[in-house]
């Protein structure tokens, strides 16, 4: 096993300059999407309108239900696969923006799921608006050599233009629906509508070739939904779709407390992680409820909660109080760019601290990231610029924690820069200091700084899971990918846990 960032900082993909074969992968024309742009950020307001003028994810959600159903989608949207009670299974977050970071993770993905049953996409599947013909360079040539079905859940972005492009991919649906009853003028909905992005006219036309990049029988899976359940070996893997703004319909809601009640073990995919960042969002449900009051009612034995939507990794184990030990995960480093893990506070949520708290890319090596970034796009690099060892001193000092990397020298002597370059670059602190800016530093860097974060050039601080089942436990590996060779040729295990089913 190769060293992880955790072990060196060459296992980071720092100070080394071979880049891996992914390159050979990436189309020659290939649009960069910068989340700072007016044009991407205006077709990818539908989110924004949702939040001001009502979610209308919900009734366009049953309507596909409706239509799938008709179709002969089970009722129960159960997919029952035969296979052994020992099998292994990959998930992968946020993963569509089609650049070089995206098909960083490819080389490794193929090499440690080659004898995987299938892979699950965890959120956004395709940035910016979850265009059918975006499909093509952001799902199909990238997983084109993966041997193996893939299911999906959608993201926020992907709701941008309806989920048309969504059930066109993954749920074999050929005609958009039709338009909805006009809305009264001048109610919300009518405002909401007069600005709402639908799709492009003639979008899809090159679907049909993209679909030949995956077109063999081993690769073919048709999932019954946007949310659906799998039935796999001795656990049921349960996807939810959290719409536009992170929740659930009430049918939704319904749905998921019956498949709940199946009496195997299982494991929660959302759009929408549980545990985020320190924090506990328990996603609510329409009508009253949430969903992690499901997911730990002990009755439904549920031992894990995947999430993506934040673009990076990161593992919370909370202790129940029944004694039982859940399994929250943030799953979202597939390929958009890094949401920065170095804001996130000393954690202190739900019994878990930092001994017991994960997360890659480490702190100090996404100020470091950032600082370099930062650094060059306002050509002050040698005042923001931190080295990596500087960086990891920095926020130990400001987390009061020891260093995570085991240091290969004598630490970097703390400065005044360094402090200062911290502070203005959001680094989180123990909570008993500046609780009252600690939100909004992270908020902001989470909206503004972090969707200009994307970079083309390693490390890339990408990751995807490995989860391997036997009928008495499960093994869940987060593997790195910087975009180095040597990171390709041997992906890094960044973090690993082993969980109990019996």
């Amino acid at each position: 096993m190769s060293e992880s960032s955790r072990d060196t900082a060459e296992g980071a993909g720092w100070g080394v300059s071979e880049r891996g074969e992914y390159m050979r992968l990436v189309p020659r024309q290939t649009e960069k999407i910068s989340w700072l742009s007016p044009r991407h950020l205006w077709a990818a307001r539908n989110g924004v309108l949702a939040s001001w003028f009502g979610d209308p994810t919900g009734e366009v959600r049953s309507r596909w239900a409706a239509r799938r159903a008709a179709a002969g989608a089970p009722a129960d949207r159960v997919i029952r696969r035969d296979g052994p009670d020992r099998f292994s299974f990959l998930v992968i977050g946020d993963t569509g923006e089609g650049g070089e970071p995206q098909y960083a993770v490819v080389p490794g993905l193929l090499q440690e799921g080659r004898d995987t049953a299938f892979a699950v996409l965890a959120s956004d599947v395709v940035y910016p608006v979850g265009g059918a013909d975006d499909y093509g360079p952001k799902f199909f040539r990238p997983y084109q050599d993966y041997q193996a079905p893939i299911y999906a859940i959608p993201g926020n972005h992907d709701w941008y233009e309806d989920l048309a492009g969504f059930m066109r991919v993954f749920c074999d649906e050929t005609e958009p629906l039709p338009p909805a009853p006009a809305p009264r003028p001048l109610t919300r909905a009518w405002l909401r509508s007069l600005l709402w992005h639908r799709p492009r006219p003639g979008d899809g036309e090159r679907l049909d070739e993209a679909r030949r990049l995956r077109s063999s029988p081993a690769q073919q899976a048709v999932q019954p939904g946007p949310y659906w359940a799998v039935d796999a070996g001795p656990i049921r893997i349960v996807g939810i779709d959290t719409g536009l703004l992170g929740t659930l319909d009430a049918e939704q809601g319904a749905w998921l407390r019956e498949v709940s009640r199946d009496p195997r073990p299982k494991v929660l995919v959302t759009g929408s992680p549980l545990y985020v960042d320190g924090e506990h969002h328990p996603c609510p449900i329409e009508g009253g409820g949430t969903v992690d009051d499901i997911v730990r009612d002990p009755a439904h034995r549920y031992v894990a909660a995947i999430g993506g939507d934040i673009h990076n990794y990161q593992r919370y184990p909370v202790r129940l109080d029944d004694g039982r030990t859940l399994q929250y995960v943030v799953a979202g480093g597939g390929g958009a760019f890094t949401h920065a893990t170095h804001t996130i506070p000393r954690v202190d949520v739900a019994g878990v601290t930092e001994a017991d708290f994960r997360c890659y890319p480490l702190r100090g090596d996404s100020l470091a990231f950032y600082s370099g970034l930062y650094g060059r796009r306002t050509r002050l690099r040698r005042f923001f610029s931190l080295t990596e060892a500087e960086a990891a001193a920095v926020v130990a000092e400001r987390l009061g924690i020891g260093p995570t990397r085991a240091p290969g020298t004598a630490p970097a002597r703390v400065s005044r820069r360094m402090r200062l370059v911290a502070g203005l670059l959001g680094t989180g602190r123990r909570p008993d200091r500046a609780k009252r800016f600690r939100l909004p530093v992270r908020k902001a860097y989470q909206s503004l700084f972090s969707p200009g974060s994307a970079t083309y050039s390693p490390p890339f601080f990408k990751s995807f899971l490995r989860i391997d089942v036997t009928p008495r436990a499960l093994r869940l590996r987060c593997y790195a990918a910087t975009g180095q060779r040597a990171q390709e040729v041997a992906p890094p295990v960044e973090d690993e846990v082993t969980v109990p089913l019996t």
